[in-house]
C-alpha cells in the first residue's frame, strides 16, 4: 500500500516534516548508501580509487565541486547520477515555479500563498529526476537565461507594476532551487554571467533590469570544464573559482582491462539477428588503438582522445564483420584485424592532430596506430614466440592476399599455406585448435600485423602480406584469398 502524502501545509507540518538543505539531504543519503555498500555510480569504470572517493569527500563536506577533464571521461554521466543522492520526492507549494519549501518559502508567490491560505495552502510533490537542471555554457548565454527577466505580459495579465517580483520570469538557476544545478564547460560562460552566478549564490541577490531581488536559493552547484580552459587566466572570475569547494580531476582509463570493460559495457555488440563472437585479442587491440593515440605526439593531447573512439571503433568493426558474415552466409559474426582497417573513419574523426600529424595525414596515422596496437597485443600474449618460419616464407618470395571481405574459411585456408602460422597461434593460446574459423583467422591476422609493425614483413592497403621491399631471393609463391594476387 502506497504511503499517503500530505496535500496541505498543515498536514505536512503535522507529519513531522522539517526543511533541510539540498547538501544536507545528499550527505544523509550518501551516508546511507556507503553503509549499505551500494554502488554510487553504476556504469562508470576505473574511478573507484581516484575520482569517486574525491566526489564522496566533496558531498560529505557539503561542497560544490567541479570535474576537470578532457572529453569522453564520463563527467556528465557522473553529474546526472548525482540525483540518486536526492530523496525520491520532496514537497513544494503547489504552483511555485522555484520549488518553494512549504514551511520556508522564498518567493513572493509562496509567501502570499501562505498569507492567504495558511495551513490550507496546497502542497505538491516533485520527484528527484525533476530536481536536476543542466546547462551547457556557451558565450551567448544571458542573465535572462540563467537568472530571469521581467515579463511584461505577466505584468499586464496580473495587473502588476514592472518592478514587482511577481512579474519575473525565472531562469534556470531559480527553477533549480532545492535541487542540483549543473553547468557544463564553465569557462565558456561570459564573465558577467559568472558574476551573476556568484552574486546570487554568495549574497543571495541579483538585479534584473535594474530591479534588485533577493532569493536565498537552496542548491548544490556542480560544474565541468577542460583543465586547460579552467586554469587559463581570464576564463574564470576569481570569486567564483574560489567559491567552488572541490576541484576533481577525471582521467582516461589507467589500465587496459578497464578500457576494455568500459567499451564492452558501452558498445552496441548484441545485433540480435546473428550471434557475435568478439575474440579477446580483437577487443584488446581496439582498446590499444585509443591508448596509443593518447600517447602519440602527433595527436593533440589538449583535446584528448575520447573513450568514444574505442566504443565507436568496436561498433564499426562488428558492423564490418556482420556485413561480411551476411554476404557469405556465415552463422557467426567474428571480427578480425582486417575489420579495424575497414573502420578507419571511426578513428580519424575522433582525433585532433598537431601540425606534424596534419602533414602525415589522419588516415596514415590511424593505420600506424592499428599496427602498433596489434604488435603490443601480440607481444603481450605471445612475446618471445619463434616466428622465423613465417618470416622466411615471405623472405623467400611467399605472399598472401587477405581481403577484408574474404570468408573465415577462405582465410584459414590461406593461412595454412604459411608455414608455422596456425601452429603458432595455437601454441601461444591466441586461438586454440577448437576455436572457430573466425577466431583462428583473427589470431593469424594479429600475428601477421605484429610482424608488419616490427618491419619483418610488409602489408599493402588491400590486405596483402609480402616481404619487406629489399633485395631477396628470386621466385614467388603465394596464396590469393581476396581475388587478386598481391605481388
Amino acid at each position: 500500500m502506497s504511503e499517503v502524502r500530505p496535500t496541505t501545509v498543515g498536514a505536512l507540518r503535522a507529519s513531522g516534516y522539517a526543511p533541510r538543505s539540498v547538501k544536507q539531504e545528499m550527505r544523509a543519503n550518501l551516508v546511507r548508501k556507503l553503509r549499505a555498500g551500494e554502488t554510487l555510480f553504476p556504469g562508470v569504470e576505473g574511478y573507484d580509487e581516484t575520482v569517486t572517493p574525491q566526489i564522496v569527500n566533496a558531498v560529505l563536506s557539503r561542497h560544490d565541486f567541479i570535474l576537470l577533464g578532457l572529453r569522453g571521461q564520463a563527467k556528465s554521466r557522473i553529474l546526472r547520477q548525482l540525483v540518486t543522492l536526492l530523496d525520491e520526492s520532496i514537497p513544494i507549494l503547489a504552483g511555485s515555479e522555484i520549488n518553494d519549501d512549504p514551511l520556508a518559502p522564498i518567493s513572493k508567490y509562496g509567501r502570499r500563498l501562505i498569507e492567504e491560505h495558511g495551513d490550507d495552502a496546497p502542497v505538491a510533490w516533485v520527484d528527484r529526476d525533476h530536481r536536476y537542471v543542466e546547462k551547457l555554457a556557451t558565450p551567448d548565454v544571458t542573465i535572462a537565461d540563467m537568472i530571469g527577466d521581467v515579463d511584461p505580459i505577466k505584468a499586464a495579465r496580473g495587473g502588476h507594476i514592472l518592478g514587482d517580483e511577481l512579474t519575473i520570469h525565472y531562469g534556470l538557476l531559480p527553477r533549480a532551487n532545492r535541487g542540483i544545478f549543473a553547468i557544463n564547460e564553465l569557462p565558456d560562460l561570459a564573465g558577467k554571467i559568472q558574476v551573476g552566478l556568484f552574486n546570487i549564490l554568495q549574497e543571495g541577490d541579483v538585479q534584473i533590469k535594474g530591479y534588485p531581488i533577493r532569493l536565498a536559493l537552496n542548491l548544490m552547484m556542480v560544474f565541468t570544464a577542460n583543465p586547460e580552459d579552467y586554469t587559463a587566466r581570464g576564463k574564470i572570475i576569481t570569486p567564483l573559482k574560489d567559491r567552488i569547494g572541490a576541484e576533481i580531476r577525471t582521467h582516461y582509463p589507467l589500465e587496459l582491462e578497464t578500457g576494455v570493460a568500459i567499451t564492452a559495457h558501452e558498445a552496441w555488440t548484441d545485433r540480435g539477428d546473428i550471434p557475435v563472437e568478439i575474440p579477446e585479442i580483437v577487443a584488446e587491440t581496439v582498446e590499444r588503438v585509443a591508448f596509443l593515440a593518447r600517447e602519440d605526439k602527433r595527436v593533440d593531447h589538449r583535446s584528448g582522445v575520447s573513450q568514444r573512439l574505442s566504443i565507436t571503433l568496436m561498433e564499426t568493426v562488428i558492423s564490418n564483420a556482420e556485413r561480411r558474415a551476411l554476404r557469405h552466409g556465415e552463422e557467426m559474426v567474428v571480427p578480425r584485424l582486417a575489420d579495424l582497417y575497414a573502420s578507419l573513419p571511426a578513428i580519424t574523426g575522433k582525433m585532433e592532430l598537431e601540425y606534424e600529424g596534419e602533414l602525415r595525414g589522419a588516415d596514415r596515422i590511424a593505420r600506424e596506430l592499428i599496427q602498433g596496437a596489434a604488435a603490443e597485443t601480440f607481444v603481450d600474449r605471445a612475446g618471445g614466440a619463434n616466428v622465423d618460419d613465417i618470416v622466411d616464407y615471405f623472405e623467400t618470395g611467399g605472399a598472401l592476399q587477405v581481403g577484408e571481405d574474404s570468408s573465415s574459411v577462405a582465410c584459414v585456408q590461406g593461412f595454412e599455406t604459411v608455414p608455422g602460422l596456425l601452429r603458432l597461434v595455437e601454441t601461444v593460446g591466441l586461438a586454440p585448435a577448437s576455436a572457430s574459423d573466425g577466431h583462428r583467422a583473427a589470431a593469424c591476422e594479429l600475428a601477421l600485423e605484429a610482424l608488419v609493425a616490427q618491419r619483418k614483413i610488409s602489408r599493402s592497403q588491400g590486405g596483402g602480406y609480402r616481404r619487406m621491399p629489399h633485395e631477396g631471393p628470386s621466385g614467388f609463391k603465394g596464396f590469393d584469398v581476396g581475388g587478386g594476387l598481391e605481388l
